[in-house]
Formats: C-alpha cells, sequence, structure tokens
C-alpha cells in the first residue's frame, strides 16, 4: 500500500457565523492543503498515481477557494466555512475524480496555521 501525497495552499478570507469570538469578524488565512492518495498497486511505470494528475486535480478545487470570500461561495451559505468544512469542501469535490481501481482518495489535511489544522478522511 502507497500513500502519494502532494501540498498545496490558498489565500481566503471568512468568518464564522454567530460565534463567540474574534473569528466572527471577516478575517483571513494563508490555509495549507495536502491531499493524499492511497494506492493498493502500481501501475506500468511504477507510480500510484503521477504526480502530474493529482496536482491538476487538486489545482482546480483550490482554485475555486484561493482568493476568495469564503462565505460567499454557494457551499459555504448554509455553513460556516471552518477548517472542517473547507476540508469537506475539498475531499468532496476531488474524491469522484480520483477513483481507479489501482487507488482512490484517502484523505485531506488542512492547517489554518503552521501550527493547527485537522485531516478529514471522507464520510
Amino acid at each position: 500500500m502507497f500513500d502519494i501525497f502532494i501540498k498545496t495552499h490558498f489565500a481566503g478570507a471568512h468568518h464564522l457565523r454567530d460565534y463567540p469570538g474574534d473569528c466572527e469578524q471577516p478575517h483571513g488565512h494563508n490555509w495549507k492543503v495536502e491531499v493524499t492518495v492511497r494506492a493498493t498497486e502500481l501501475d506500468r511505470y511504477g507510480m500510484g498515481i503521477d504526480f502530474k494528475i493529482l496536482k491538476k486535480i487538486v489545482k482546480e478545487v483550490i482554485d475555486k477557494l484561493d482568493h476568495h470570500d469564503l462565505n460567499t461561495l454557494p457551499y459555504f451559505q448554509d455553513k460556516n466555512p471552518s477548517s472542517e468544512h473547507i476540508s469537506r469542501f475539498i475531499y468532496d469535490d476531488i474524491q469522484p475524480k480520483l477513483r481507479d481501481d489501482r487507488y482512490a482518495l484517502y484523505s485531506v489535511t488542512v492547517y489554518e496555521t503552521d501550527t493547527q489544522g485537522l485531516t478529514y478522511y471522507g464520510k
């Protein structure tokens, strides 16, 4: 079994509605994101998934978040754009695109800062 991952990042603004503290005010983060694919077999080139393919798929969803006010995006109209919901948004967007007989999306890790974050493994 192989876990193949890429790291990327995006900048965005958000606020947490009805949050009892400073995060209720509009503010921004430079989120870091790690996407991991688990491969059970290698292809004829000796790869679980080509990094080029993984980066392209992840870039498509990151571009939907980068330099946006996340609260204005349709996905976040009825839920706070917390790191937890951001990780689920990324996961749900790319999961159908990363299915193969040999591999599947395993997890999405989102770092709000260098020292705090979370990992979402799907439903």
